[in-house]
This record gives structure tokens, sequence and C-alpha cells, in this order.
């Protein structure tokens, strides 16, 4: 890690490793994060790899990045990460976790200069006086509903912060730029809970309504969360067939079409497809 603070200028605020995957808390300036990910998994794997005899990959799949409002969600990750070996039973107190930055928070030893710690104390008391006092006390915290909920997701969002937040980065970045000019900002597409929640709320009904399906009958709000999975997210048609018990993926395909057929002409679909749009993209919890 402190190569890539180094060579890629990533300020690094925490990091924890934990015995199947890691979190760290990194700002970048120069905007290449995905570089400096990649420098450090692929290192971190050759290491690990000549040190222990392995070959291969070490890590599964793509790192998952959050984008972080302001000062108090970035404290609440910061808490979050250092509390991390605590909260799984590894240690009893956060300083005798060997592999996070919580011990170089404590410690006034050069070595651990690298670590962009100055702004976190900033942010927890304008005084210099006393910080560490106030920064421990800070640590000692239980985390807050909303950084547990989080991480408590099967999937994680990729924003965290306010309302606020979460709508001006979609509407600028999903919205308007969508994935085919910037392909990072399908991660930012709501999750299907969220366009299904959405939809039942819309159309007043329980989630077991849109699993009905008749020969001759127009299940609108089935049909309508169907078309949104598809348009909003881009789900592949095997997805979404299983989540309303579909039998083939071809019936989700003619689903979308006929959906689509019925917007152009149908006011009132029309009108159902672009307030859920407008409802789900607003959503803080999308």
């Amino acid at each position: 890690m402190i190569e890539i603070s180094e060579m890629w200028n990533a300020q690094i605020a925490a990091y924890c490793l934990m015995t199947n995957h890691y979190h760290l808390l990194v700002h970048t300036p120069d905007g290449n994060l995905s570089r400096c990910m990649r420098h450090l998994n692929s290192l971190y794997t050759q290491r690990f790899n000549r040190r222990h005899g392995y070959d291969g990959p070490l890590f599964r799949g793509r790192y998952k990045t959050i984008l972080v409002s302001d000062d108090s969600y970035l404290l609440q990750l910061v808490r979050y990460i250092h509390r991390n070996p605590l909260r799984a039973g590894m240690v009893s107190e956060m300083q005798k976790y060997l592999w996070s930055s919580y011990k170089g928070y404590l410690s006034y030893a050069k070595k651990w200069d690298w670590i962009h710690k100055d702004a976190i104390f900033n942010m927890i008391t304008a005084k210099k006086r006393g910080r560490m006092k106030a920064f421990i006390a800070f640590m000692q915290q239980e985390d807050t509903p909303e950084v547990v909920r989080l991480f408590s997701k099967r999937n994680l969002p990729s924003l965290f912060g306010p309302e606020s937040f979460i709508s001006q980065i979609r509407e600028r970045y999903y919205l308007k730029k969508n994935s085919y000019e910037v392909p990072e900002s399908r991660q930012l597409a709501p999750e299907p809970d969220a366009i299904i929640d959405a939809v039942c709320r819309y159309y007043k009904v329980d989630f077991d309504d849109l699993l009905i399906s008749r020969r001759g009958f127009f299940n609108t709000p089935r049909n309508v969360a169907i078309y949104l999975l598809r348009h909003l997210r881009g789900d592949d048609l095997n997805s979404i067939r299983e989540i309303f018990l579909i039998n083939t993926y071809s019936t989700v395909s003619s689903i979308v079409q006929k959906t689509g057929r019925l917007k152009t002409k149908d006011k009132k679909i029309r009108k159902d497809i672009q307030m859920l749009k407008n409802r789900i993209v607003g959503s803080p919890s999308f």
C-alpha cells in the first residue's frame, strides 16, 4: 500500500485486511483509482503466491467501489473499517489487530506518515491538542445504523451519502451518461429490489401479484417491473425470468417488447413508466 501511495498519489486514510477480504479507504486526486487497484492487487498476489508457493489469481472478481459524499460519512467508514476485527471477534481491542491502519493512527512514528490521518483527525476536531484522545473516543463508539445497513446488503450500493448527494451523482453520471459513454456508470444502476418495491408501491400491489400470469391477461404492474429491470439495469432475460418464476426467457423478451410497444401508444402506460423512473432514480435506496 505504501507503494501505491507513493507511485500513484493515492491518499490512503484507512485499511483493514481480513481473512477473506480487505477494506481500503482511499482518495485519488489524479482520478486513477483503477490503476492503483490493479497495481495493488497484482503486486500483492505475486508476493503472496511467491511466499506461499501458490499460483494463479488470489482475488475473486473485480473490486467494489463506494463513492462517499462528505466528512460525516467518511468518518463512519473509518470507524467501520477499523472495528471490523472487533465485530468479528478476532480481537478484544482494535489496537491489538496487526493488519489494519488503526495502530498507525495511535503511533507518532514516521513510518506511518504515509497514512493520510491528519485529514481524519481534523474532521473530528480542529484542535491539535487532544486530538488523539478525541479520535480514540470516536472510534470507541458503536457503528451507526446507516453504515451497518450499507454493508449488510448483499450487493453493496455504489454511493454512500444523503439523498441529495445520491440524486446528484445519479443525475450526472447514470441518467445522462448511461453505460454507453461511461461504462462505469452501470454500477450506479438501481438494485432489482428497489425497482420491484417502487412498482409495488406505485400500483399498490404485493410482490405475489407480480407473479400472476394468465393467458389473455396483461398484468400491468408485473410487465412494467420486467420492462424497467431490463431498461434501467440491463439485466439479462434469464435473471429476470428467475425473479418472476417465468418458464422461458423468450417469454420475458416478449413481455419487454410488448410493454415497449404499449409505451408508445398508451398514454397511461407511458406516464406510469416515466413516473416510476423518476421515483426510482431519485430514491436513496437505489
